[in-house]
């Protein structure tokens, strides 16, 4: 419950000093000044402060996006960014007030999908939101590795540019990949300055972006100078390496791997992405998987339409939903030709689950059996997981490439 002494409000021009003020703070950063490079894409109008008085002690803000979903189709979304308490305010609701205003809106706009990026994993479950909704692999390998016999790498030309000349085929080439995509989001204009934001205090020490052309994709990455008195050993920082083709993903990580000076590659990418399947000796590539985007069904009844399935199936979900009363209760889910219609419903439930399973289920990257077996799913009648599962399931894991 929410501290009565608190009030909330969309931040206008002469709030942003505080506002960045007390992100920076809560996130233990510095001061992030006029030119952050968040103000480029804050949408003031779904931008919220919370007050003590007169004192700004929270934020959070929404930017409107499409998401892939599974069948290829694009769902508005809102996207849940800069949440934070300023300290020494914490536990006393202020989060809560922010989350339910932004999902209270969510619902009277008819915007039934929301997803953020979580800071810490305790916190959003709470709210409503899956985890794991999509899955990143942090992926390291060492350069010169041979690719199988099998796969084949053009003649194409790769060419490094400048950004001026780079950005404009980038455009195009996301644009194309992004619909094909689960859980990648569109762009707009300024969200390339904040993906790839250049300046010194973006490098974290390594260079600037390096931009390089494939006819059918591109990549970008940073380069990390490394090596001894035996010799050079850069290591490669993959930013996005985004292809319209398999064979210009080929391609281009054939290109990063034979690159000069480097001995190591380094990406934040898919879980399933195809090189560990590629290269002569997957046991050099190494993984590490996190979680990166978490989804909230902001209204059921028009989420789960949103998107296709793999299978038919007609079961009773019985959802339980405390943070947004109007989803809790008994929903018949019928799947007929991939295509979902959800219903109030009376009769008994053939599958009980809370709405953060399902938003971790919605992209097809988490199984609802495996949320049975964690005891987030609980099976009324035999089957019914089994065949929700399979039905909610896709052809390529879930993936989402930026943090918003």
């Amino acid at each position: 419950m929410a501290d009565s002494a608190l009030s909330i409000r969309t931040i206008d021009e002469s709030d942003l000093p505080d506002f960045q003020r007390v992100m920076a703070w809560a996130f233990l950063g510095d001061h992030l000044g006029e030119d952050s490079k968040w103000l480029k894409v804050l949408e003031r109008d779904r931008a919220h402060a919370v007050f003590d008085g007169d004192e700004l002690i929270g934020t959070s803000g929404i930017l409107t996006r499409e998401i892939t979903v599974p069948g290829g189709r694009q769902a508005p979304a809102g996207a849940v960014t800069v949440v934070s308490v300023k300290p020494g305010h914490r536990r006393r609701g202020v989060a809560s007030l922010l989350m339910k205003t932004q999902l209270h809106g969510m619902h009277e706009s008819g915007e039934a999908l929301a997803m953020l990026w979580a800071s810490e994993g305790s916190i959003y479950r709470r709210y409503g939101y899956g985890e794991y909704a999509t899955s990143i692999a942090m992926l390291r390998m060492p350069t010169r590795m041979a690719f199988h016999p099998g796969v084949h790498v053009s003649d194409a030309r790769i060419r490094q540019v400048t950004r001026e000349e780079a950005l404009p085929v980038m455009r195009e080439f996301h644009e194309q990949v992004r619909t094909t995509r689960v859980g990648w989001l569109s762009r707009v204009e300024h969200t390339w300055d904040v993906q790839l934001a250049d300046r010194e205090v973006d490098r974290d020490g390594l260079t600037s972006y390096r931009y390089c052309l494939h006819p059918e994709g591109y990549v970008v990455f940073r380069v990390k100078g490394n090596g001894d008195a035996s010799g050079p050993a850069s290591e490669l920082h993959v930013r996005e390496l985004v292809c319209t083709t398999e064979q210009a993903y080929a391609d281009l990580y054939r290109f990063l791997l034979d690159m000069d000076l480097a001995a190591e590659i380094s990406f934040y990418t898919a879980w399933d992405d195809p090189i560990l399947h590629m290269v002569d000796n997957p046991r050099k590539v190494r993984r590490e998987a996190g979680d990166a985007l978490w989804v909230r069904l902001v209204d059921v009844d028009r989420a789960l339409p949103l998107r296709t399935y793999s299978s038919d199936v007609d079961s009773v979900l019985e959802v339980e939903d405390s943070f947004c009363p109007w989803n809790s209760g008994r929903w018949r889910f019928t799947v007929k030709g991939g295509e979902a219609t959800v219903t109030r419903t009376e009769d008994p439930a053939d599958v009980s689950l809370d709405v953060a399973a399902l938003g971790s289920a919605f992209l097809g990257g988490v199984r609802l059996s495996v949320l049975r077996r964690a005891h987030r799913v609980v099976e009324h009648t035999p089957g019914h997981v089994d065949a929700l599962t399979m039905a909610f399931l896709g052809v390529m894991e879930p993936h989402c490439p930026e943090v918003f």
